[in-house]
């Protein structure tokens, strides 16, 4: 048996391959675009709205700085995309249990409520309302951004649940009809003492809006069914 031909043990050395090559995955777009999102809004948390910069949400995200241009063309737009990223699945969701809610108002309200509380006061969305409460004046185009996109949809729903319990006889006065501002305030008041003065005094946040929600009836002529 010749020796040149390597099959045996005693022959010659085995030709090696190479070892594959792997492959990285690349992200979807939609992946990416979540991942420069999240990591704008630790950013922005941290730095505020003014001192953020495009080059420490790429590096926090990972990505180059020329990536993220790709999906946002400045602060201002990477801004406005984690609040509709962060806000429209809190309102959305409450829109659509409004819309086929079968119980009174007060139940909706506390089920509201209790879902605002987990998904607003105690989650990394509070960052953006405390952003805007400390530099929406400062900045009045983010600001009339937010409340187009923010604001406003929520008063409508707002209303829309006044104009429900009026309609319902579920409750005799429209003042929150016409300030429905009265029924969001405390989770402002949640929010702001989330982030300042819960370590000095804890707050019960569920509590607190709950009985909100009673004062609130019974202020605007609640009527037990």
């Amino acid at each position: 048996m010749a020796s040149g031909e390597g099959s045996g043990e005693g022959g010659g050395a085995k030709p090696r391959t190479a070892a594959p090559t792997r492959r990285r995955a690349s992200k979807e777009p939609a992946d990416r675009r979540r991942e420069i999102l999240e990591a704008a809004l630790v950013v922005f948390a941290e730095a505020g709205f003014a001192g953020a910069r495009m080059q420490d949400v790429a590096s926090r995200a990972g990505v180059a700085k020329g990536t993220l241009y790709l999906y946002f063309e400045d602060k201002e737009a990477l801004f406005e995309g984690l609040v509709r990223q962060a806000i429209d699945p809190v309102l959305g969701r409450l829109e659509r249990e409004f819309a086929d809610f079968p119980g009174s108002t007060r139940a909706f309200l506390s089920v509201s409520f209790a879902h605002l509380a987990n998904e607003a006061v105690h989650s990394p969305r509070r960052h953006i309302v405390r952003l805007m409460l400390g530099e929406g004046e400062r900045f009045p185009e983010i600001a009339g951004f937010y409340y187009r996109e923010v604001v406003s949809r929520g008063l409508g729903l707002l209303r829309a649940i006044n104009a429900r319990a009026l309609e319902r006889g579920e409750i005799s006065s429209d003042a929150g009809l016409r300030f429905p501002q009265l029924l969001i305030a405390p989770l402002l008041v949640a929010t702001v003492w989330e982030g300042l003065f819960q370590r000095h005094e804890a707050l019960d946040v569920q509590g607190m809006l709950e009985a909100h929600a009673e004062i609130t009836l019974r202020g605007l002529g609640w009527k037990e069914p």
